[in-house]
Order: structure tokens, then sequence, then C-alpha cells
């Protein structure tokens, strides 16, 4: 049966994968949609279209659309918004689902089944207008509004890392007795071949490549049994739907290898968590507005500016760049941990860092991002303070002290509820639904974190799939 649909080899999806990936930005929707629309109408292999999309704490969901029903009906998709946790209250719970043509993928047999394609999808209201809650949306409809109004592109590269753990489905089975199994004792760049971590590696950034990532390199990361693939600059929607792609092909290889690829920031204690680096900049015209050759750290009063606003509201956003109870272990100084409010340009524990970097390259780099943020969220709250937010009085500089961003997740959640600047851009109704979910889940988690991983902060964690458990909150 499976000989009907579509199984390509990985270099022929390479070559759609990266076609698709030049059209993206450059070539008008409607036309793209009509290329796609002819294509899978001819395709007589292609069995099913999978469209996803992020919930408001960034969790990934997937279904999976008939083919002849998504042609026949993609203006008209319908979903229960009040089964996804934070979306809609059950007596307004109709939702609307639309493809977004330009974000098309095609997937690879052995990971997803033959005969699949994917898109991401925005999510609407019952009259067809942006849902507010939909934070894709909000970044696409932001960073478009910001080209056309201004000529700014936001840009971005995110380095995601991630730990293997042995077997499959760990995080469900997790015992805080027990804690977790690591697969490797290998330290930063160093595991032998073809052992556990370095095969799931090669066979992940096999997969990516394929996918049409841009990928640069990968490696192993300083604690064991962990690993960073990293992927190059683009377009801060793009890049976030990278993101999301990333983590679910890293989980699927994974999985396929008997092991389990983990986004936890800190699953185990006593050695270095993971996070997700967020490296930034803004062009015009294709013109880094982040250079000057004579500017300090080479870096522009533009660039400067941007990174005084992000530290200014620090402690307000840090519930977006952290946001889980297990966030919090990761910003730990004794492990690199980036929980300073200041900027360096050499200090690792500070929240940012300007990197080495050319006309091109000119960037600061977000250090204090957990890799289980709401890609999409995340980049709207950075781009939004650090072009509109209040300049801080104070200059925070390697050769200051600087004050700390929150201990804890309930620390981080009573500043945001009272940040003015976070209700400014999100609005009421974000606000109190994102905190309604973080004030769910740090309820059932002590406030002194300790020197153990408790299974409560694992097993209700958002992005760990476990509907059993949230059913009975």
């Amino acid at each position: 049966m499976n000989d009907l649909f579509l199984a390509l080899p990985y270099d022929e999806l390479e070559e759609l994968n990266i076609g698709a990936r030049e059209k993206r930005d450059t070539v008008p929707m409607e036309e793209q949609e009509r290329e796609y629309r002819s294509y899978l109408e001819k395709e007589k292999r292609i069995r099913a279209v999978t469209l996803c999309f992020s919930d408001l704490e960034g969790r990934f969901h997937m279904l999976d659309y008939d083919k002849k029903f998504l042609l026949d009906s993609a203006d008209n998709l319908t979903f229960d918004g009040s089964s996804i946790r934070g979306f809609t209250a059950q007596h307004e719970s109709d939702l609307r689902i639309k493809p977004d043509w330009s974000s098309f993928f095609w997937l690879p047999t052995d990971l997803f089944g033959p005969g699949k394609v994917i898109m991401f999808a925005n999510i609407l209201t019952r009259e067809g207008d942006q849902y507010a809650s939909d934070f894709r949306g909000l970044l696409q409809n932001f960073t478009r509004d910001l080209k056309a109004q201004e000529g700014l592109s936001a840009l971005v590269a995110g380095e995601v890392e991630g730990f293997v753990l042995a077997g499959r489905n760990a995080e469900q089975n997790f015992d805080e007795k027990d804690g977790f199994q690591l697969l490797s004792t290998s330290g930063y760049f160093h595991s032998l071949p073809r052992d556990p971590l370095r095969q799931f590696i090669d066979e992940a950034s096999v997969v990516q490549r394929a996918m049409g990532f841009k990928n640069e390199k990968d490696h192993p990361e300083v604690a064991p049994s962990q690993f960073e693939m990293n992927f190059s600059y683009g377009e801060a929607l793009r890049v976030a739907d990278l993101i999301q792609l990333y983590k679910l092909l890293c989980r699927q290889v994974a999985s396929n290898l008997g092991m389990t690829a983990c986004f936890l920031p800190k699953p185990v204690m006593g050695i270095n968590g993971s996070g997700m680096h967020i490296n930034m900049s803004v062009a015009k015209n294709g013109k880094n507005l982040f250079y000057d050759k004579a500017g300090k750290e080479q870096l522009s009063t533009f660039a400067h500016d941007f990174i005084s606003r992000t530290l200014n509201h620090a402690q307000e956003i840090c519930l977006v760049l952290n946001a889980s109870v297990n966030a919090y272990r990761r910003l730990d100084p004794h492990f690199e941990a980036p929980n300073q409010i200041k900027v360096s340009a050499i200090d690792r524990g500070s929240m940012v860092r300007i990197p080495v970097g050319n006309e091109k390259t000119a960037r600061m780099e977000v250090r204090s991002v957990g890799p289980d943020a709401n890609p999409y969220l995340l980049l709207y709250v950075l781009f939004k303070t650090g072009l509109h937010g209040e300049l801080s009085s104070v200059s925070a500089t390697e050769h200051e002290p600087a004050s700390l961003l929150p201990g804890t997740i309930q620390e981080a959640i009573a500043l945001f509820e009272s940040g003015d600047f976070v209700k400014k851009i999100l609005g009421k109704e974000n606000i109190e639904k994102y905190l309604a979910c973080k004030k769910q889940v740090a309820s059932r988690s002590p406030s002194d974190l300790g020197t153990l991983v408790k299974t409560s902060e694992v097993t209700y964690h958002h992005e760990i799939t476990n509907q059993g458990l949230w059913n009975n909150f």
C-alpha cells in the first residue's frame, strides 16, 4: 500500500525544500498558493496535508487533512479551540485554521510516513480575523508591518540546545528518585564516531538538510549527552517556524533510535543546562543597522539603544524568555548561567553578549532564553522591546555590578503581571491567558527548587505530551 504514496529520496527532498525556501519571502503569497494547489492536484501520490500551529505556550500541534478535502475547503477549516489549553472558553470554542501557503515543506517518509506534506497555519476567529492569541500571526503581522512601514527586517538565528536521554518517552516516565539516564559522557565538541550521541546528531542533521534548513554546524555541547545543531540567520517568522520543526525532527529522530530528545532547560542537576541563544539584528535595504566600525564593540548607537531597552525590561519579560518551572534551575551562576542583567563582549554570565562580528554579522546575542520558550511570542516580545521599549537610564557593562533575573517562576510571574510594558504590547487578554497557564504549573511545584529535579516540573511541563495528567488539572 505504501508504494502508492510519495516517498522521495533525501537529495530530492532537499532540492524541493530549498526551492520552496527561496520563494517564501520573495514570491507573492497568492502566486505560491496557486503553485502549490496545482502541485497537489496533479501529484496523485500525496494523500494528506499536515497543518501545524503552536498554542499560547509554544506546544506544537499537528492535524492531517485529506488532500482533496483541504483543497476544496482551505478557506473554511475550523477546530475546537477550547480543547487547546489557553485558547478559547468552551462557550466560544470554534476557531478557524488558515494554511500559510508560503510555509510549504515536503516531509521525509522515514519520520512522517509516505505521501505527506506540511504547512504552518494561522489561527483566525469565527469571523475570519486574526486570532489575538495566535502568536505566530502576531509575529507575522508585526514583521510584515515593520517592513512595509519602516523598511526594517527583523533578523534572527537561534542556537537550540538539548539532551539525548536513554529510552523512549523518558520525560513521561520520569521519576525524581532515579532522574534521567544520559547516553554519553562526552563533552564539548567531543564524542566518538557512531556513539549514540553522535549517531543522533548525524541523523538529525541529515534530516534537517533534507527539510531545507541551511545547516552551519552541529556538535556535542558542554554537558554530557547534550547537543546543538545550528542553522543560519533569517527572517524572524521563518526562523521561529524552523525552531519548532527543529525540535519536532529531533524528537522523532531520537524516538526512531529508541531515545528521547529533551528540551527541558535543566533536566539534570550538577551539569550545564540547555539554552536557546537568540542572535538578533535589524536591517534596512540589506544594510545591517547594528554595525558601526567606529562604535563601541563595532556596534551602532541604534544597536546599543536596542540592547539598553532589552535590559531595561529584562525582569518583566523574563517569563517569556524562561517559560517553565524548570527554566529557573538553568539560571544558576555556577554553570555559565546568563542571569546577570548586563551586556558584555566577554562575560558569558551576562544576559546579553556582543559576539565578534563585521558589517554583515554584527549582532546581539540574548543568552538567557530557555529552549522551551514559545519562539513566536519570544521574538515578538524581544523585537518590540528592543525597538519600542524605554531606554535604560543606567549603563550596564561588564565593569559595573548587575542586577539579576528572577530566581524562580513565581518571581517571574509577579514581575510579568505587574509590568506595564508587556501589557501594552500583548494586551490584557493575552496577559491573563498566559499567566493562567503559568500559574497552573507553578502552583504544582515548590517555589524552593532545591537540589533535586521534581517530577511535577517535568510531567506538567507545557511541552511534555501527557494529556491524561492535564485532564486532571
